[in-house]
């Protein structure tokens, strides 16, 4: 090969190099920013097709899809001086690159430590004015909504970034107050159990109580009605007797006498001592009754 022809493929090969490391893409999914000898100088460029001056300006290229980060557990004390661990994650994304190069050097590890950091930081501050029930279920909504307010007034300006949520997934009692957490619980449990238990049986004895007295009142109120009944019968018996003795007496005193005989004489064991000349006979001997 003639030295002419090296050559000329060696230009070409240098040509074809600055032509590859010219040319470059930035994805929908990605951030990118230009710095020249290391100065930003295109701090947003859009996604697409773009060149570059080889050697002198150097493309950085950043995630623009939102990240997670997983914070590690954490103590933190609430209003009540109780400590808790608490298990938290962080959902965020780039929205100024420029600003995050800067605060970070493009080091996401880097990124993650200072959220980190805010996120520890606002979370302690928010469960130190809160109690334990209002962390865990009470006012956990309104906890998580002013932790993110809080965090995107201050790391979209020192990190480039905006957190779309906070979340915790977990929230523990240290192991060597959990013990005594548990026994105090069961205990609270048990009074209030004994509570119920007392007022179901003052309860239960009002109840019963209540129903005695209405049985008394329905057992008084039979009686009267009964004897009313009653009194209203022997009323209406004495007035057809009466009434009877007076159409004929004779029959009237004949049936009487024949219902007390059938009394008197209604067990065979009985004995009666009666002068057999006593009225009660009277009906024995005669039925018309003359002596």
């Amino acid at each position: 090969m003639k030295p002419n022809t090296t050559g000329v493929i060696i230009v070409l090969a240098l040509l074809l190099m600055l032509g590859a490391n010219s040319f470059y893409v930035v994805k929908e999914t990605e951030r990118a920013i230009k710095l020249r000898f290391g100065e930003i100088i295109d701090e947003d460029i859009e996604p697409g097709p773009h060149f570059k001056l080889p050697l002198i300006h150097e493309i950085r290229k950043f995630d623009a899809r939102i990240l997670t980060l997983d914070t590690p557990t954490e103590s933190f004390f609430t209003a009540e001086r109780k400590r808790l661990m608490v298990d938290s994650y962080v959902k965020w994304r780039i929205v100024d690159v420029g600003g995050y190069y800067r605060a970070t050097g493009g080091d996401e590890e880097l990124a993650h430590n200072r959220l980190s950091t805010r996120v520890n930081d606002g979370l302690r501050n928010q469960f130190g004015v809160r109690t334990l029930h209002e962390v865990v279920s009470g006012k956990r909504d309104e906890l998580m909504h002013e932790i993110l307010t809080d965090l995107n007034q201050t790391v979209y300006k020192s990190l480039g970034i905006d957190v779309i949520d906070v979340r915790v997934k977990r929230i523990d009692l240290p192991d060597e107050v959990s013990e005594q957490v548990f026994r105090r619980m069961n205990a609270e449990r048990e009074k209030e159990a004994r509570e119920l238990r007392a007022k179901g049986l003052e309860e239960a004895e009002k109840i019963r109580a209540d129903a005695d007295r209405q049985r008394v009142v329905i057992e008084a109120n039979a009686y009267k009605e009964s004897e009313q009944i009653r009194g209203k019968g022997d009323a209406r018996a004495a007035a057809i007797y009466a009434g009877a003795y007076t159409e004929d007496e004779e029959f009237y005193a004949f049936t009487r006498s024949m219902a007390a005989y059938q009394k008197a004489f209604k067990d065979k064991r009985d004995i009666l001592l009666v002068d057999p000349e006593s009225d009660f006979f009277r009906y024995l001997g005669n039925q018309k009754g003359d002596r």
